[in-house]
């Protein structure tokens, strides 16, 4: 540790280091494990109602502390500000002062959880050792209960990995880019086989442990909230389109709980390589969008793409997904809401999951009227060019041109978004 990191306090290095961590999208603590204080053997707890805040699938808010371990790092990635060759004040914490900190802002009501990130610093397995380290302390000295997110280094020994896993109830292992020729071309210290090696490791051992706790209740828990990753987008020329079909490879391959979008940001000295502007935040909106239909609403990743520009592969920023894939289908419309399956009525723009549940369960009983249609949904104007009702038909075939107008955003409500 230099001497000008030394003579920092812990504050001044609380303030450089969870700065630093913003830059990381894959912060959140959906499915993990439920634990509990209650038995008077530990503190902290996954299950509380709560400076990082993810949502839980229920709504639930829970707060985390999002840090580094340290903002220094051997490697020299372009896109990244905590590159070797930035410009950008250094700091770095000790394991124990990171378990410190944990603990007091617990204690305080001010979190309930950690997020632990890091450059790498000496070596991918030492950096690795400090962060085990980190989480071994919090769960066997302090029997902290609490949600522990860490995101491990694929470069680091297999062996260090799975300890991870061990203690944090969510470990995340970052593609960083959505083509192998970026990743190459903007990070040429990384290798994409190592980074899939290193998840598919991870996978494998949440399998193992799963099978094992099925036949044996003592069985080691690892990684119980599963694996994530993150991308980053517009630092290099891929395509909504790639972006799409890489995030549905990397589901279907590795079994992960989500992946992440995070929109580039220029970033002080940066490289001549990079774009000198962030893409819209809207395009990163969009991609989140895109990735619920896959995940949520049964879209194939061919339907998505089919949804973006043919020439650009890019999706429109001015309307999400499912509605740019309705418009561009539009002889599947309209869906007779009394006799479309599940699978159809899903790609109704403006029907949710939750509605079309209960489309399917209310039509067993009657014929469905507009109305109730509409005390299903938040507002039914947007579903009436797509849908069939007992009382309502679209009287005119609209195309593309006349219903977009209808369905589109407020363009004031867009330009606020963006900003």
């Amino acid at each position: 540790m230099s001497n000008a990191m030394a003579q920092l306090d812990t504050q001044q290095k609380l303030e450089i280091l969870a700065d630093a961590a913003k830059y990381d999208a894959s912060c959140a603590s959906s499915g993990t494990a439920k634990r509990n204080s209650r038995d008077g053997k530990g503190i902290g707890s996954t299950e509380g109602h709560g400076i990082c805040h993810a949502y839980a699938p229920d709504g639930r808010c829970i707060s985390l502390l999002k840090i580094l371990l340290t903002n220094s790092c051997i490697f020299d990635c372009h896109y990244c500000i905590n590159r070797k060759s930035s410009n950008v004040r250094r700091a770095r914490f000790t394991a124990q002062e990171v378990v410190n900190l944990t603990l007091a802002f617990y204690r305080r009501n001010y979190i309930e959880g950690l997020f632990l990130s890091s450059g790498i610093i000496r070596s991918s397995n030492y950096t690795m050792e400090q962060m085990v380290e980190v989480a071994r302390s919090l769960r066997e000295d302090h029997h902290f209960r609490g949600y522990i997110h860490l995101k491990t280094i694929p470069d680091a020994d297999p062996e260090l990995v799975h300890q991870a896993g061990l203690y944090a109830d969510r470990v995340s292992i970052n593609v960083e880019l959505p083509t192998v020729g970026g990743l190459k071309r903007l990070a040429p210290e990384k290798d994409g086989a190592r980074i899939e090696g290193a998840m598919r490791d991870v996978k494998a051992s949440i399998a193992d442990t799963g099978d094992a706790r099925k036949k044996y209740k003592s069985a080691p828990k690892f990684a119980p909230a599963g694996q994530s990753t993150q991308m980053i987008v517009g630092a290099d020329s891929a395509t909504d389109g790639d972006i799409v079909t890489r995030a549905s490879n990397l589901y279907d391959r590795f079994g992960l709980r989500r992946v992440y979008y995070s929109a580039f940001s220029p970033i002080p000295d940066a490289s001549s390589v990079l774009p000198l502007q962030r893409p819209p935040l809207m395009r990163e909106h969009r991609l989140y969008q895109s990735d619920w239909l896959m995940r949520f609403y049964d879209f194939t990743p061919a339907e998505v793409v089919s949804a973006a520009d043919d020439a650009t592969g890019m999706l429109p920023l001015d309307i999400d997904p499912k509605l740019a894939w309705a418009l561009k289908f539009r002889d599947r419309f309209p869906v007779d809401v009394n006799r479309a399956p599940r699978e159809m009525l899903l790609r109704v723009p403006g029907l949710g999951v939750k509605a079309v549940n209960g489309i399917l369960t209310s039509r067993r009983w009657r014929k469905l009227r507009l109305d109730d249609i509409a005390r299903l949904t938040v507002s039914v104007a947007k579903l009436r060019p797509f849908i069939i009702a007992e009382d309502w038909r679209p009287v005119v075939l609209a195309d593309r041109a006349e219903i977009r107008p209808l369905v589109a955003p407020k363009r004031q409500q867009l330009e606020l978004f963006a900003a």
